[in-house]
């Protein structure tokens, strides 16, 4: 049976938020952004987000990480959210293994987010209904669109190409190759969920930081000395023009 799923390869993957931003422009019809659709700013911001990108700092200075973690529906081969959804909303493709959510029969009971394990689920405060990746299934079969381009828009948008797509089951396609090749694992696999999506790790590279690496050759208040004599306990005050 086809599963497709993307496969995201953190070794590559700079945190620039265009995966987010081109989801939410295709999804939502152009409330695009990492911001929030309602009240970015204000108190109790509302808005759907059907993928995320968590950015994590590791490591002890100066030997430090940003580590960049996009999260979405990782449509899951044993989908928690199904069974539990009261109304058979929330449904498992078998043409292709895509999880989606049938919003004509969604009464918004958030029971699926409960379910799932992988906070994916969000709930759309305007339609009153649950909603979260499709793998864009409306992009993806849409044969007006040049074939090449048929993926999901977060795999069109990504600068580096840390995206795939494809299907999982097949053993010869370009997803199965790099999992098989780059040693991909699933998301908390203890759970017994079997995400489709796949993660590459990232992979270490060896560095050494000189001293002299650490001090900025072009800061302005240095080369003009306009700083001020510090004290004992040098603070942000210190540094003030």
């Amino acid at each position: 049976m086809t599963q497709l799923a993307l496969v995201i390869d953190l070794n590559v993957c700079v945190g620039c938020h265009a995966c987010v931003t081109s989801c939410k422009q295709w999804n939502t019809s152009g409330q695009a952004g990492p911001m929030f659709d309602d009240r970015p700013y204000g108190e109790n911001p509302t808005g759907t987000f059907f993928n995320r990108v968590q950015t994590y700092e590791v490591g002890e200075f100066p030997c430090t990480e940003t580590v960049h973690f996009p999260k979405s529906c990782l449509h899951c081969e044993d989908a928690p959210c199904v069974p539990v959804c009261p109304t058979g909303a929330s449904y498992k493709r078998k043409e292709d293994g895509i999880v989606l959510v049938d919003y004509d029969k969604c009464i918004g009971c958030k029971y699926c987010s409960w379910a799932c394990p992988y906070g994916a689920r969000e709930f759309d405060e305007n339609q009153k209904v649950m909603k979260k990746c499709t793998l864009c299934v409306d992009r993806i079969y849409d044969e007006s669109i040049p074939e090449d381009r048929r993926k999901p828009a977060c795999v069109i948008s990504c600068p580096t190409s840390a995206r795939l797509f494809g299907d999982v089951h097949d053993p010869d396609s370009e997803v199965s190759i790099a999992i098989r090749e780059n040693g991909g694992y699933q998301l908390m696999p203890e759970w017994g969920t079997k995400p489709a999506n796949h993660y590459l790790p990232r992979r270490k590279t060896k560095m050494h930081i000189h001293e002299d690496e650490l001090t900025r050759a072009d800061n302005p208040l240095k080369k003009e000395d306009i700083r001020h004599e510090t004290s004992k306990d040098t603070t942000l005050d210190d540094w003030l023009m």
